[in-house]
């Protein structure tokens, strides 16, 4: 199970499983759109997997290569679409590429038609798909067809970057997370208890406070009401970057609750195994 985001209406809430059970990362509940492009190298990228369209955050690391969690990746149809709009769209129908075979996904063609850029995606081979929390590996990247020019890259965190936070300031430090996730609001008429939803598809930033640390995974509080932080992550985040004094951390990877008020799970990438894969696609790392 993804934590990806259907582009088609309602979908949201169908993919986290509810409880207390990890489901694969989740726009934002809380946070601050990012108008001002501070975060200009965090994209948007839809793709196609079993002739449904699905959408999740990425960030380039290097001129072509932008990481992203393993679920945005495994199981991709055709092309990866990207875009580093913060702004994608208000209102349905959604401002993404359409691919003519829902089935084969996107081609390079139906992609650079949209004014969006084309990319491949690669999953890691230690990707275990939600069934081992000792051997998560949520991580994944899409290899551009062409160079960006214009946006510098972020950077990686070395490895044993959060192992170097002692156990005692973990509550007591704010990582920002970075994503195009759904909103979570009251609805303008009907039932008004806070829902996500599908639009506006933005790019949003969200600080929060850590809550645990594993080996492979690190939580947060991602609830809004949380004085320490301004909100957490939620559908359409899966991929985007966990920041720490500006350096990537971990990749936004799942979510404990359909309504995204609790607690977030991030993929960290300050460790050897995932650095040892990521190197043969991120120059420099």
């Amino acid at each position: 199970m993804r934590t990806r985001l259907l582009t088609a209406a309602a979908a949201a809430a169908t993919l986290t499983m509810t409880g207390l059970v990890a489901a694969p990362a989740t726009a934002s509940t809380g946070g601050t759109v990012d108008s001002a492009n501070q975060y200009s190298a965090v994209g948007m990228i839809a793709f196609y997997s079993d002739g449904g369209r699905y959408r999740c955050t990425a960030t380039l690391v290097d001129s072509d290569t932008l990481l992203t969690a393993a679920h945005c990746t495994d199981g991709t149809d055709g092309a990866t679409a990207v875009s580093f709009d913060w702004f994608i769209d208000d209102a349905p129908p959604a401002d993404l590429p359409v691919a003519s075979d829902p089935e084969a996904g996107y081609t390079d063609a139906e992609i650079e038609s949209a004014g969006w850029l084309s990319g491949t995606a690669y999953t890691s081979p230690d990707y275990s798909d939600f069934t081992d929390m000792a051997n998560w590996n949520d991580y994944g990247v899409i290899e551009l067809d062409e160079p960006v020019t214009g946006i510098e890259p972020m950077s990686i965190a070395p490895v044993g970057t959060l192992d170097a936070i002692p156990t005692s300031q973990l509550r007591k430090t704010l990582f920002r997370a970075v994503g195009y996730g759904t909103e979570v609001r009251k609805a303008e008429e009907g039932p008004q208890k806070p829902t996500p939803m599908s639009y506006p598809m933005v790019r949003r930033y969200v600080d929060m406070p850590g809550q645990k640390l594993t080996p492979q995974i690190l939580q947060t509080n991602g609830n809004p009401n949380d004085t320490a932080g301004t909100g957490g992550t939620c559908f359409g985040d899966s991929g985007g970057p966990l920041l720490l004094d500006g350096q990537i951390v971990g990749v936004t990877s799942f979510g404990y609750t359909s309504n995204c008020r609790y607690i977030d799970g991030y993929q960290r990438v300050d460790i050897q195994i995932a650095q040892d894969w990521l190197s043969q696609y991120v120059d420099g790392l």
